[in-house]
């Protein structure tokens, strides 16, 4: 008789469905996985150990490529710990306009969730659907930062600057006539809150659409339900948080729970899971997206009622707006020593969490009263997640690893750090 023999094999980094650098190294009885181990560090791009070198406001831009999918959600944290040192509150203003930030960014991540993980599990057409509807947020995007992807518009104090009153518009080329400029600059004749409120009125539906091809779908429910089942008390020994935590039943969210910013002034429920399988954790992002959109149009009706300032005028924090500084000497000698050394931090330590897109994403920093931080830790939701890989893939077959990395929702630029 011929031996049998468990055959250990890689998976990934350069399969599609491991997104990017995630290399797992399983070892199969037939095709039933018996042992799942990740490798990390194939990104490692230090990004703590690099914040310990720069003024703590030029940090910001590298809390983007942490899990760039939800760019805004990482500075959001690490601008709040700095803001929690500093003892400062940034306007009112700021703080909606941040908020509907991190709703928008909440969208983009979940979309790009959705895309990638129908696909990975053989659903073509949704990534399609998915990033039609992230093409108009990241116009939102640009529209405030000027970057599409890596916006460092959160500042320690506020943000970069307030929201524009014109939407910029496609123009004329020989791919578009005269008909079609007209449908697509349609939306966009008036401010980035219209342009916003226009996507809240029209993003319903698309769920609806989203829905309709999946929720009930034979093949889909096959490859989801009982897939990767997490119990409830096992998902908070395991450091489970978001969705991934709130699928195994568990209702836990910082938005409601530790609310900061202006979410306690929010309406919005919090989605639970009952089986704890893939399938739960889909339906609870699915319903994430449906109040995500509820949060946006609370802030776009207050950002229209209430103008005012959208950053500190404290110039030893804040920069001092640009006409001063070409006019006033004062100002020109804060700018300057804002941009070459920063400002001193308070010494101490401080943690400040916010309920990312993927789950709890903390930022634990360390000053000892210097221009940079001492040091840095970032608590990424995703490093968590991963972990539990073998428990959730173990007794599966090796398609299921595929639905498993989709569920838990990897980005590895916060889990490599």
């Amino acid at each position: 008789m011929a031996e049998i023999r468990n055959y250990t094999m890689n998976f990934g980094p350069q399969h599609p469905a491991a997104h990017g650098v995630l290399r797992l190294v399983l070892e199969l009885d037939g095709e039933v996985i018996e042992r799942a181990d990740p490798h990390i560090g194939l990104l490692h791009r230090a990004t703590e150990k690099l914040a310990e070198s720069k003024p703590f406001t030029q940090s910001v831009p590298y809390m983007d490529r942490l899990d760039y999918v939800s760019m805004m959600c990482n500075e959001h944290a690490y601008v709040m710990a700095i803001e929690k040192l500093l003892g400062v509150t940034p306007p009112i203003r700021a703080q909606y306009i941040r908020v509907m930030f991190d709703e928008i960014t909440r969208i983009l991540n979940h979309l790009m969730w959705l895309g990638a993980h129908a696909l990975d599990v053989g659903a073509m057409s949704m990534f399609l659907y998915a990033f039609r509807e992230r093409e108009d947020l990241m116009d939102c995007y640009e529209a405030v930062s000027g970057a599409r992807l890596h916006a460092a518009y959160y500042r320690p104090g506020g943000v970069y600057r307030d929201l524009p009153n014109e939407m910029s518009q496609y123009q004329a080329s020989k791919w578009h006539n005269e008909k079609d400029l007209k449908r697509m600059n349609e939306n966009r004749q008036g401010s980035l809150l219209d342009f916003i409120e226009d996507f809240t009125r029209r993003f319903p539906a698309c769920v609806d659409d989203y829905e309709t091809l999946l929720t009930d779908n034979r093949i889909w429910k096959q490859r989801t339900v009982g897939i990767g089942v997490v119990s409830p008390e096992r998902a908070l020994q395991l450091g489970f948080s978001g969705p991934m935590l709130r699928g195994s039943g568990i209702e836990w969210d910082l938005r409601k729970k530790q609310p900061y910013e202006v979410y306690a002034e929010m309406d919005f429920d919090i989605p639970v899971g009952v089986e704890g399988d893939s399938y739960d954790r889909y339906l609870v992002r699915m319903e994430e997206l449906r109040q995500s959109n509820r949060i946006i149009k609370q802030c776009v009706d207050w950002l229209r009622q209430n103008p005012g300032a959208v950053m500190l005028d404290d110039h030893k924090i804040t920069p001092p707006k640009r006409e001063a500084m070409k006019a006033d000497m004062e100002s020109l000698i804060h700018h300057f020593k804002l941009f070459t050394e920063g400002y001193c931090v308070p010494e101490g330590e401080v943690y400040s969490a916010i309920e990312h897109p993927k789950g709890e994403f903390g930022i634990y920093l360390i000053s000892d009263g210097a221009n940079k931080p001492y040091r840095l830790k970032i608590r990424a939701p995703g490093f968590a997640h991963l972990a539990a890989i073998e428990e959730m893939v173990k007794g599966h077959m090796l398609a299921d690893v595929v639905a498993v990395i989709g569920t838990q929702d990897i980005v590895f630029g916060e889990i490599d750090r």
